[in-house]
């Protein structure tokens, strides 16, 4: 099959041969005669399917015995309002690094249920570089200490981490999860959306550190309750099942192309190929975004005149590369290459830069 190359920021490029085995598999499961998204999420089926996208989660983070993964419907914005209803009850206080527009709106929801410590507000460069993580301090008594860590937006990603001592970080990850090594000994909590790296949408990843769950607001409802959706093992109520299907298939995908180490080195070869391309055309794309913080997912930029940016984008659109426009709210350009993004797709986009800067020259 000719299959488009897809640079979309969300939903997002999912492996072909994870689709073909969902299609494969789409009327009849293995041979039960049913559908996996009409069979019972109580069925040995999908039991199956559920706890195997669990442990290969673990498996492929090294995750430390002491944290749970949770599928939680909803997505990321869900966990938006999750987050402070569970842990800032009661007067407690959190704090907040605003490095774009997610991080943004996670911070536009907590403010409405409690206390928040803006640390640090990149408002002023617009949301084009980020502070040393060395010089952010966690609040004395703060609950958690909230980052994105890469705005896909902006085009801007964490390179590192604070020490925020005994503040735990909780941190949205939904457009890098799984992209590389994470020390999970600096996080309370990760929280991602699926869309962009690990399936479909409609489904939030959670991995939560148990003694989160001890500090959980007693008087929250059952569903937004952490405590219930990790002692129920993420089955209290029937789960976004297809999503983690689909997961669990794009899961078995990374684990037997190399794990996170070969993740890694396919965006690394990826993204240095775009931002190569942008650095060495001579002004003709430029990257609004401090060097030092662009980010592996998200190539944002820019040409000299709208017109020749939407001029761009048509003719991507005839070789059959498809969103790279970039966000309404900032304009421009934006190439996401996602974790199943190939290299071979990014390898064309940047021959169609080069050929294209040519022709305009």
């Amino acid at each position: 099959m000719d299959h488009a190359r897809n640079f979309y920021a969300g939903p997002s490029v999912l492996p072909v041969s994870v689709l073909e085995e969902i299609q494969k598999e789409m009327v009849d499961y293995k041979g039960s005669g049913l559908s996996l998204v009409e069979t019972s999420h109580r069925s040995p089926e999908y039991d199956e399917v559920h706890f195997n996208a669990i442990n290969l989660m673990k498996e492929i983070y090294g995750l430390p015995e002491n944290y749970k993964v949770l599928f939680i419907g909803g997505g990321a914005t869900m966990q938006f309002s999750m987050i402070p209803m569970n842990f800032l009850s009661g007067g407690r206080t959190c704090d907040f690094t605003l490095t774009g527009t997610w991080s943004k709106k996670a911070y536009d929801d907590a403010v409405k249920l409690g206390n928040v410590n803006v640390v640090f507000d990149g408002k002023d460069g617009s949301y084009t570089s980020l502070p040393d993580p060395a010089t952010l301090k966690a609040g004395s008594g703060s609950s958690y200490f909230h980052m994105t860590s890469n705005e896909t937006i902006g085009g801007i990603q964490w390179k590192d981490w604070p020490d925020t001592g005994d503040v735990p970080i909780f941190c949205d990850m939904s457009s890098d999860i799984l992209s590389r090594p994470v020390p999970f000994e600096k996080f309370g909590m990760i929280y991602a959306g699926a869309q962009k790296n690990l399936g479909p949408s409609g489904l939030a990843v959670v991995i939560i550190r148990e003694d989160m769950l001890d500090k959980v607001n007693p008087d929250i409802t059952a569903y937004l309750d952490y405590r219930i959706h990790a002692s129920k093992d993420s089955l209290y109520n029937t789960p976004p099942v297809f999503p983690i299907y689909a997961m669990s298939l794009v899961l078995q995908k990374v684990k037997d192309t190399g794990g996170l180490e070969g993740v890694m080195k396919r965006n690394a070869e990826k993204s240095g190929l775009i931002y190569d391309a942008i650095d060495n055309s001579g002004g003709f794309y430029k990257s609004p975004v401090d060097a030092s913080v662009r980010s592996d997912m998200n190539v944002v930029f820019t040409m000299e005149s709208e017109d020749l940016e939407k001029e761009f984008i048509a003719e991507a659109k005839k070789q059959r590369m498809y969103g790279l426009k970039g966000h309404r709210s900032v304009g421009g350009c934006r190439a996401s290459i996602y974790n199943s993004l190939p290299v071979e797709d990014v390898k064309a986009l940047t021959d169609f830069m080069k050929e294209f800067q040519k022709a305009k020259s």
